[in-house]
């Protein structure tokens, strides 16, 4: 009967070496490479998600980029290749004399030279009505010339009849010539 127990025994643990190593050998990597291939399935479903839904988004950004190139398609003709300040200068003037605006001062300041685009900084400042104001900024944004206003100040007058005085910074831009610094 030892003997047979022996063998039982024996039996026993090699039955339970060949579970382990089937475990620790086979199931347990197998398991491991399952789980990898879930967290990949699940990453690759999620880019697929993510790309569909970006497609989505491409008509949309599509008619932006468009809007954005027709707006800025006349950029370049906007930029004259001579400065012509005397010219724009009296064209400002003549705007702020169409709305009416009194105590007209437009004021150029020094000019600054780069490589590719310059610019001449001008102090406006006038007085009038709000609606004025307003109309004139409207118009010198319709302008063909590329004018940038940096900042503007608006100061009621003291009597308050309606009036408002308006201070602002604005920068015009030129191409230089060819040779010009």
């Amino acid at each position: 009967m030892l003997f047979r127990e022996k063998q039982q025994l024996t039996i026993c643990v090699a039955a339970c070496v060949i579970v382990g190593g089937f475990v620790l050998f086979r199931y347990l990597p197998l398991r491991r490479r399952m789980k990898a291939a879930r967290q990949t399935k699940v990453a690759q479903t999620l880019t697929i998600a993510k790309g569909t839904a970006d497609g989505k988004q491409l008509p949309l950004l599509k008619e932006q980029l468009l809007e954005l190139q027709r707006e800025l398609e006349n950029y370049e003709a906007n930029i004259p290749e001579r400065s012509d300040i005397g010219v724009f200068l009296q064209r400002i003037a003549g705007l702020m004399n169409e709305h009416n605006l009194r105590g007209q001062v437009i004021e150029p300041r020094k000019e600054i030279k780069a490589e590719k685009l310059n610019c001449i900084p001008v102090n406006m400042k006038c007085k009038g009505r709000l609606t004025q104001i307003f109309e004139f900024y409207r118009r010198l944004q319709g302008m063909d010339r590329l004018i940038r206003i940096e900042q503007v100040k608006l100061f009621n007058d003291s009597d308050f009849s309606g009036e408002v005085a308006m201070e602002a910074k604005a920068v015009i831009y030129y191409k230089p010539q060819v040779g010009q610094g």
